[in-house]
């Protein structure tokens, strides 16, 4: 691959960049092949141009077998230290740290060496628990990453002239469905997209869920990520998910499911949306809907099932609020449903009703009719790929093309 093709996480690095020399350990979480690695090796890059000398950067990274005895943390303490060079500020990248044991210990120990700026990545939210949670408590920042945004997949394929076919707006999110991973840019068939897939589901299912939490009956496991795939954008009921399985002869307890979906989000396979009651002002604990980290993911688990692209629409959405900073969350307004509350990082919130299309009269009401019960200030929108009359406001309720907001031109 030619690395003047990488695509350039701009909104990453400059994350990266402006907490580069603070006093704060920089932990980089993310789904497997999400591009942490390759951000890394881009931020490298920057400070190789910033002249920060090639001896005092150290990057580790701990699915290299090159690097297997450095899995011990005392040893990689050793080796680490051993190569630090006094004067300047060093640069310490270990990627994939939940590889090593009791990394937590290596990690708190270089924090408070003089000169040394440490940052780690996982491809799981568990390695960011328990006692490194603890060491670090106010001595660290996270930046989150997800596969590529629609803007990021859209402008590099742009700038690269992949296609030279002319795309309606909805095509061109037709084509990002097949998968958001960074890789995939450079994959140009339909069966090596599959395999690449496939491996990607493989190795989060064995690696992150499987042996996390030893799971005996994988089958069982991969039913209900099916059935997950199969329900985005709809709440998830525990009991319907029993009743499925009850009516093939196969029992699953409470217990059983909880523990499995907890694995899930911490593999950031699965993302989970809470309802919050608008009326009542309090997150409702046992309604929630679950979204995939990526859509390409869900036609590798349901081949065979008919798309339902305004859920699919929808998961989009969902995971570019995450991507712009926000808490997001389900509004529940009486008998109805505001698709996402959007809360950013200074409590400012903002409603949309997500819709593939909006055909009539009547559909029209039904997607404004939760909007226009909420009597506050904040910005209502209303998203769609309809092209005709794509901003319409309807007393306050701004209507917007979803291909022009997930390239941020509204």
């Amino acid at each position: 691959m030619n690395k003047n093709k990488y695509v350039r996480r701009e909104e990453y690095l400059d994350f990266l960049h402006r907490w580069k020399d603070k006093n704060v350990v920089k932990v980089i979480s993310g789904v497997r092949r999400s591009g942490k690695s390759t951000l890394l090796q881009l931020f490298v890059n920057d400070l190789k141009q910033t002249e920060v000398e090639e001896t005092c950067i150290q990057v580790i990274n701990f699915e290299n077998l090159v690097n297997y005895a450095l899995r011990d943390f005392l040893k990689l303490h050793e080796h680490i230290t051993k190569h630090l060079i006094e004067g300047k500020m060093n640069y310490i990248i270990l990627d994939e740290v939940q590889y090593v044991e009791e990394f937590e210990r290596v990690v708190d120990s270089l924090h408070i060496t003089e000169n040394v700026d440490v940052y780690i990545t996982g491809s799981n939210a568990f390695f960011l628990s328990g006692e490194l949670a603890t060491l670090l408590s106010g001595r660290y920042v996270e930046l989150k990453m997800l596969p590529l945004s629609f803007k990021e997949f859209y402008t590099w394929k742009q700038v690269h002239n992949v296609s030279q076919l002319q795309r309606t707006k909805k095509e061109w999110i037709d084509e990002y469905t097949k998968s958001s991973f960074p890789y995939t840019l450079f994959i140009d068939d339909e069966i090596t997209l599959e395999d690449y897939l496939e491996g990607i589901y493989s190795t989060i299912l064995l690696k992150d869920v499987v042996a996390r939490i030893g799971v005996k009956d994988v089958n069982t496991l991969e039913r209900i990520i099916q059935y997950l795939a199969g329900i985005i954008g709809s709440e998830f009921v525990a009991k319907a998910v029993k009743n499925v399985f009850a009516s093939s002869g196969l029992t699953l307890s409470h217990e059983t499911i909880t523990r499995f979906l907890v694995a899930l989000e911490g593999s950031m396979f699965i993302y989970k949306a809470r309802k919050f009651n608008m009326r009542g002002k309090r997150l409702l604990d046992t309604r929630y809907k679950y979204y995939l980290v990526d859509i390409g993911l869900r036609k590798i688990l349901l081949p065979d099932v008919e798309e339902d692209f305004g859920h699919i629409l929808e998961n989009i959405i969902y995971l570019e609020l995450l991507r712009r900073g926000n808490k997001v969350f389900i509004g529940k307004i009486g008998e109805y449903e505001i698709d996402f509350i959007a809360e950013d990082k200074n409590h400012v919130k903002t409603y949309y009703q997500v819709s593939l299309n909006i055909e009539t009269e009547d559909a029209l009401k039904r997607e404004l009719r939760p909007l226009k019960m909420v009597n506050d200030q904040y910005s209502k929108y209303l998203i769609t790929l309809d092209e005709l009359n794509p901003n319409a406001n309807y007393n306050g309720i701004q209507r917007l093309n979803a291909f022009d907001w997930l390239l941020g031109n509204q």
